[in-house]
């Protein structure tokens, strides 16, 4: 668990912006603007953590392919059984449910560092692309984390991140075809905004 959280800091402090530039300039240019605005609000950070959930949505959750990341969650057969009205109450669900998990986090960031390596091949008319960095914690330690982004309308937007080589999206769907098998999509949603609830 504590990769995750590592890895999901090193997530969110690498916004996935505008397709001006290759996508790895993009994530070390902008990371800049979450850690900009946890330091102004450092001293509030973690008695108040509705603060970091709108530097992420601010931030971050505009970068997101909110869609692609939650079909992959949910599973290809389960997405294409759901009504659109399903599909969009779940995507809801499921992006907060990774907000409130995570953002913990940001409020304890001790100077990770971030540094990406290069794309490797051409991939200018590649409609995805896979990012490859390492988060380098205090004591030395490392993490390998990576990004897989995609083309939409012309902007890199994330749909996958991966710690280790663990896809972090295929970790949620593993947990969510118990619920699905007993309780149907509705039974998860459901259990989703339950449990959000309790967070807020």
């Amino acid at each position: 668990m504590k990769k995750v959280i590592f890895a999901l800091f090193g997530l969110l402090i690498c916004t996935m912006v505008w397709a001006i530039s290759s996508p790895v300039d993009l994530l070390q240019n902008t990371s800049n603007q979450l850690i900009s605005a946890l330091q102004q609000n450092q001293a509030t950070l973690r008695t108040k953590p509705q603060i970091v959930y709108h530097i992420v949505n601010q931030i971050l959750l505009p970068h997101v392919d909110v869609m692609s990341m939650s079909s992959k969650a949910l599973g290809r057969e389960a997405w294409l059984r759901a009504s659109p009205m399903q599909r969009q109450a779940f995507a809801q669900q499921f992006v907060t449910l990774l907000i409130r998990t995570y953002s913990s986090a940001l409020a304890q960031y001790t100077n990770e560092r971030v540094n990406f390596l290069p794309i490797r091949g051409d991939y200018t008319n590649q409609p995805r692309v896979q990012v490859n960095s390492i988060i380098v914690r205090e004591s030395g330690s490392s993490i390998n984390l990576s990004y897989r982004m995609t083309r939409v309308g012309g902007q890199w937007m994330l749909y996958d991140f991966s710690v280790d080589g663990v896809s972090i999206i295929e970790s949620f769907r593993s947990q969510f075809v118990e619920e699905l098998q007993h309780s149907g999509i509705n039974g998860l949603i459901n259990k989703l905004a339950q449990h959000n609830n309790q967070s807020d």
